[in-house]
């Protein structure tokens, strides 16, 4: 799916909170850049993914299968924004 730039910003903002909501409390979300490593730069662990997930699947209404997830898929914000526009139906 082809998304256009505005939805791609919405859903990296979104992202981006959820983000710092839930796994890095009392920081501030300008400190999250959308190509900063999450698992390698410790922003989330191994743990956390499920816990991501969980919150991605519900807030975008998507469904995240065992062979999605790989690191790849949730590496940066940048890359979760990619694999939630192939998720989302056209």
């Amino acid at each position: 799916m082809v998304m256009q730039a505005d939805g791609r910003q919405w859903i990296a903002s979104e992202v981006r909170s959820i983000i710092v909501t839930n796994f890095l409390p009392g920081e501030s979300e300008e400190n999250l850049r959308d190509d900063d490593l999450l698992l390698e730069g410790g922003v989330i662990d191994s743990g956390s993914v499920i816990t991501l997930v969980g919150y991605l699947e519900k807030r975008f209404d998507i469904q995240v299968r065992d062979e999605d997830l790989f690191a790849e898929n949730l590496a940066t914000i940048d890359h979760i924004v990619n694999f939630i526009a192939r998720k989302t139906p056209a």
